[in-house]
């Protein structure tokens, strides 16, 4: 097993990071480590454990969501070590308010350095690389989508953002605090006390949405994307954003194929009767299905009783399904 470097401050071109863990209760062999980023020098935290299987397993890349870092509780570390799989949760610049995160070049080369050095120092197959995030760690995982060079054999994004225009407006019309966010990131300048504008060109520039989808580079790779019914009334991101990620994926990779996208008719229905036809009272529905669509077996779309969420085991089990 190769040396780690153990890390409790760094200061390095400006940019300081506070690295004491957060209370969380990691598995045996994971360890904080530090990456040298490819692109800037930047050296970034994670949260690793490699293998000690006989045979190379699959590489589970965890990304941590919006306003949280390296260092964020992440139960599917503990799934990941029972399996025997390797596992890495990076930092890729941390949360998401200031220009150097939030689909950033920096930040996204950030996860493909991560990758780099689980493959290096880990006990990959690299044929199964797996990579998961929830809300902004599902955005990260839509960025790792269409800008990897890496081609995963699976990206699974549950209750993601896709697009920071509208999000933006929409964060605005909840009054939290993702707009300011948004604004910190897309036009520092900008903001001042009580006031923040949006800077609508750089944040389409950080938005998957914008994004030109790699066809070639993700043959043989699936997308899956999940919503709760009940998000953007009970939480942060309304299910909007992922069904019409889904519906821009599908027509890049065929255009002509609107069988396998979502009418707006079906999302007026989604959102418009999710307090009666879909709303299941009680923990034994929680996860139950209302929706899905598929494109070949290449893209996924879920809507699921639930909120701004994921369902960890859900997550896992399906995880698990792409490594077959």
């Amino acid at each position: 097993m190769f040396s780690y470097s153990f890390i409790c401050l760094i200061l390095l071109m400006g940019q300081q990071f506070d690295l004491t863990p957060v209370a969380f209760d990691w598995p045996p062999g994971c360890e904080v480590v530090e990456i040298t980023s490819s692109l800037d020098q930047v050296r970034q935290p994670a949260y690793f454990f490699t293998s000690d299987s006989d045979v190379q397993q699959p590489l589970i890349v965890s990304l941590h969501s919006w306003s949280a870092g390296y260092d964020q509780a992440d139960s599917l570390a503990w799934k990941s070590y029972e399996k025997g799989f390797n596992y890495i949760h990076p930092h890729f610049r941390g949360p998401n308010d200031n220009p150097m995160a939030c689909g950033s070049v920096q930040a996204i080369h950030d996860m493909d350095d991560a990758i780099a050095f689980a493959i290096e120092h880990g006990n990959v197959d690299t044929s199964q690389i797996h990579i998961i995030g929830s809300s902004g760690g599902g955005y990260a995982t839509l960025l790792s989508y269409m800008k990897s060079r890496y081609r995963a054999r699976s990206y699974s994004a549950w209750v993601p953002i896709s697009n920071l225009v509208d999000w933006y407006y929409e964060s605005v019309g909840r009054e939290n605090k993702y707009a300011n966010d948004i604004a910190q990131v897309t036009n520092p300048e900008g903001v001042k006390e009580g006031t923040f504008v949006l800077n609508v060109s750089e944040a389409k520039s950080r938005s998957p949405y914008y994004m030109q989808t790699p066809i070639l580079e993700r043959e043989g790779s699936q997308l899956s994307i999940y919503a709760g019914i009940h998000d953007g009334y009970e939480g942060s991101v309304p299910i909007t954003q992922s069904l019409k990620f889904y519906n821009k994926v599908v027509r890049d990779f065929a255009s002509q194929e609107k069988s396998a996208t979502i009418s707006i008719g079906e999302m007026l229905s989604l959102l418009e009767r999710r307090n009666a036809r879909y709303r299941m009272v009680g923990e034994s529905n929680r996860g139950d299905i209302h929706f899905q669509r598929s494109f070949n077996d290449d893209v996924f779309v879920y809507v699921f009783e639930g909120g701004h969420e994921m369902l960890i085991d859900r997550a896992f089990a399906d995880l698990i399904k792409s490594t077959r």
